[in-house]
């Protein structure tokens, strides 16, 4: 049975969305007819290379894409999926994702993007919030799910939250819990991939493009994720100028390291920008780079998106052992600031172009452009995607700052969104009246335009481009019983960005307890949410009101050297 349609959302106003019309942003193309458009005409051209359930390499034409995206589509709606309702992904760099994600687009789907690393908690949470038909799942190393077993324990514990959540709730009917095995796509054969008998492209509803087609996921700063509703029209835009930014064209051979629905390996380019241009996508099942280097080598790669300790690690590995990666020709890096002493040394070690790229999943893309100066394809986070892209720079009081001043930055444009789904107060704060989103970003603009990003303004740890809302590690470690309060902040880290450091005041008498990450563990926090390290402290400082102060603290860990993983703190 189909689930209610998503609720209203705040959007774009009616004008502007007739101005990005005319202007030529948006088109009336679906992610259905995107998908049928690429396999008519790039056809016989390879699209995927990629391990299956089975751990044995697939290789894809488009017109196998199409028949993926076909199967995908019709073991959905077997498992009684319909247009409009909304599946969670959670799955591996396989190509059981990729024609689960196709399937989807050409059913009329909702996909909503859940990486590897989440865990019960945060399935449970996206499938309330996006009241969700399905959760689909892989067994597959980058999970840490060994086997079909411990998938089923984890979906096990999912409907568990999800009944005590939901029951209460009338006509309530649980996700299916989906094993993406099932789909058995090493049997896949091509044929005719029939995507005209699949409803995807007559989407109900006044300007099927303006429908929503994703929901893409913000780190947010509560313990509850925001679902971020990204429509046909505005993604396909950031998609397409993505692509022609990054100049790629059907020579090219992108490969996917990062989880590859996250909004940087799935658009900026990514996944969905070599589609655009009828390129090959090669899923490498993890980013280490023993395994990227090989199949740098072997599939003749051209094209590479990392975040910064991955670069990092490309670097120091590629010095002590050199690969083959001569046909490597850029290297994007972005999901974190990267460090100029890192940046420096990207092009001449691994002999590519460097791309900086800065962005969100809300909308908002910065690319350095291949003909920046050294200085700025080094040092910035690079140039918005449109022309169309409004940026605002902003004081405390919201007073705009001069360039090379560092101030908020608030953006507006035609891919980025005016809100999100099923907002908190704390979610409609992050919108102005005029439809400006704030970033939470600190930034400088350069007179070029270009941004130099300085920090963040929210309370929120970006560690290795993954972002991790402090009130929900908080939570959960207030939740142990010898804990009486519990503050996480992020410290600097010259590889990952930010370390998450999670500082304890016990209860009295209480001795520093050994199983604080066991506890973590249990209360359904992903691994990449777990602290590096934790201090234990007598008190917290507070602030006039008597709030506990992130900012003393960070000052008092910076002069206080001796503050350490396993030393209480007087």
């Amino acid at each position: 049975m189909s689930r209610a349609p998503l609720p209203a959302t705040v959007t774009w106003p009616e004008e502007v969305r007739a101005g990005y019309r005319a202007a030529g942003y948006w088109s009336e193309q679906t992610f259905a007819a995107f998908l049928d458009e690429r396999v008519r005409r790039f056809g016989e051209r390879q699209a995927v290379v990629g391990v299956d359930a089975a751990g044995a390499w697939q290789r894809w034409t488009y017109r196998d894409l199409g028949a993926a995206a076909v199967r995908g589509a019709d073991w959905l709606r077997g498992h009684g999926v319909g247009p409009g309702d909304r599946v969670v992904l959670h799955l591996p760099n396989t190509v059981e994702l990729i024609a689960v994600l196709a399937g989807a687009f050409a059913l009329g789907a909702v996909p909503v993007m859940g990486l590897p690393s989440h865990r019960d908690l945060e399935l449970a949470q996206f499938a309330r919030l996006a009241d969700a038909a399905a959760i689909v799942g892989l067994p597959g190393g980058a999970q840490g799910l060994r086997d079909a077993a411990e998938l089923a324990a984890l979906h096990a514990r999912i409907a568990d939250r999800l009944q005590g959540e939901e029951s209460s709730r009338p006509g309530w009917t649980p996700p299916a819990l989906l094993d993406a095995a099932t789909l058995r796509l090493g049997e896949l054969a091509a044929g005719a991939a029939d995507l005209d008998s699949l409803p995807g492209k007559a989407i109900e509803g006044p300007r099927p493009a303006e429908q929503v087609a994703l929901l893409q996921l913000s780190g947010g700063t509560t313990g509850v994720p925001k679902l971020i509703p990204r429509t046909h029209a505005d993604y396909l835009y950031s998609v397409r100028e993505s692509a022609r930014i990054c100049e790629l064209d059907a020579d090219q051979v992108l490969l996917v390291a990062l989880p590859a629905v996250h909004n940087f390996a799935l658009s900026s380019p990514g996944i969905l920008g070599a589609l655009e241009v009828g390129a090959s996508v090669v899923l490498a099942p993890d980013p280490s780079p023993r395994t990227a280097f090989g199949l740098i080598e072997r599939e003749r790669v051209t094209f590479a998106s990392l975040v910064p300790p991955l670069a990092q690690a490309w670097v120091a590995a590629q010095r002590r052992r050199p690969a083959d990666l001569a046909s490597l020709r850029v290297v994007q890096v972005g999901g974190a600031k990267l460090a100029p002493s890192v940046a420096e040394e990207v092009e001449p070690v691994l002999g590519v172009r460097l791309q900086q790229v800065f962005g969100m999943a809300e909308g908002l893309v910065n690319y350095t452009r291949y003909d920046d100066a050294d200085e700025l394809r080094h040092t910035s986070q690079g140039l918005p995607i449109s022309s169309a892209d409004e940026i605002l720079i902003v004081d405390a009081e919201d007073r705009p700052v001069p360039d090379g001043v560092e101030g908020a930055l608030l953006t507006r444009g035609p891919y980025t969104i005016r809100g999100y789904l099923r907002p908190t107060p704390e979610a409609e704060a992050a919108f102005t009246a005029d439809g400006f989103y704030r970033t939470g970003d600190r930034v400088r603009r350069l007179p070029s335009g270009h941004l130099i990003v300085t920090g963040r303004d929210k309370d929120q740890i970006n560690r290795a481009g993954e972002k991790i809302a402090v009130d929900e590690l908080e939570e959960a470690a207030v939740a142990h019983p010898d804990v009486h309060d519990a503050l996480a902040i992020g410290e600097p880290d010259p590889y990952l960005g930010e370390r998450i450091c999670l500082l304890v005041v016990l209860e009295t008498g209480r001795a520093e307890p050994g199983d604080l990450r066991e506890h973590l563990r249990a209360r359904g926090l992903a691994e990449f949410k777990l602290p590096d390290r934790v201090a234990y402290l007598s008190s917290f400082p507070t602030t006039a009101v008597g709030k506990n102060s992130r900012r003393e603290l960070r000052r008092l860990l910076a002069e206080r050297e001796s503050v350490t993983t396993t030393a209480s703190e007087a």
